[in-house]
């Protein structure tokens, strides 16, 4: 085999990647459709189990949801009594969104099997496969990142 068969280029770094990606969110999505869950409900859900009481504007920062979106997935959640909606003692303009009991007790059942999907997927790789996997790819998104400023900066000029 000559070297040019052995060379990993970018583009199909990218590609290998974004095929990854796809197979790996159809994988994962599987098990929340499973709960009757989207991909929203879920990141809304998982982000108050780790972080607690947010704000809707701060669940929309972690999750990258628009605005409406997560308005949507505050809705369902509410309606089928996983979450609810506190005023802000100090601030009556300011809302919370919390988990209820029922809601904490359904997003450690639902995350503990996320986490063993993921341990499914990730078990053919080595812990060093791992490491370097993750150093690779947290590398390329601050790369993407930083060069996101000079892009708009060339569109606008």
């Amino acid at each position: 085999m000559t070297d040019e068969h052995n060379i990993v280029s970018a583009p199909r770094l990218w590609l290998v990647l974004a095929r990854a990606f796809h197979s790996i969110g159809d994988f994962i999505e599987g098990s929340f459709t499973a709960q009757g869950l989207i991909l929203s409900d879920f990141m809304v859900l998982e982000v108050l189990l780790h972080k607690g009481p947010l704000t809707i504007s701060a669940i929309g920062e972690k999750v990258l949801l628009a605005s409406a979106s997560m308005t949507s997935a505050i809705d369902r959640l509410e309606k089928r009594g996983l979450v609810r909606r506190k005023n802000c003692a100090s601030d009556r303009r300011t809302r919370y969104v919390e988990l209820t009991c029922d809601g904490k007790e359904f997003i450690e059942e639902i995350y503990a099997r996320h986490e063993k999907d993921l341990e499914f997927v990730a078990a053919g790789l080595s812990e060093a496969e791992r490491r370097t996997m993750y150093e690779g790819l947290k590398k390329m998104g601050i790369a993407a990142k930083v060069a996101v400023p000079t892009q708009k900066c060339m569109k606008a000029g």
